[in-house]
């Protein structure tokens, strides 16, 4: 079997309001509303892996700066500020 890209249709149920705007972004930008859909799930799928990513880098960071709760990040935030603060002030 050749590696034939077979499209397939599906069917949505969105709101009024949101079918309007929809729409409207459609007909504004000259795409029809398969295209529209596809570029707004990609653009969704691609912030959903750099989500990802980034809570995997700054939990890693967070660790290593001994950060366990809300309040370890309130004091590594304030001890970065201070010295922000301090080296712009010199």
């Amino acid at each position: 079997m050749s590696d034939m890209r077979i499209a397939k249709t599906i069917s949505i149920t969105l709101p009024p309001e949101l079918l309007r705007q929809a729409q409207e972004i459609a007909r504004s930008e000259q795409r029809t509303m398969s295209e529209l859909f596809r570029e707004a799930l990609r653009r969704y799928m691609q912030g959903e892996v750099e989500w990802r990513e980034l809570v995997k880098r700054t939990r890693a960071r967070g660790r290593a700066l001994g950060i366990k709760s809300e309040t370890d990040v309130e004091r590594v935030s304030d001890e970065y500020r201070r010295e922000k603060h301090r080296s712009s002030t010199r």
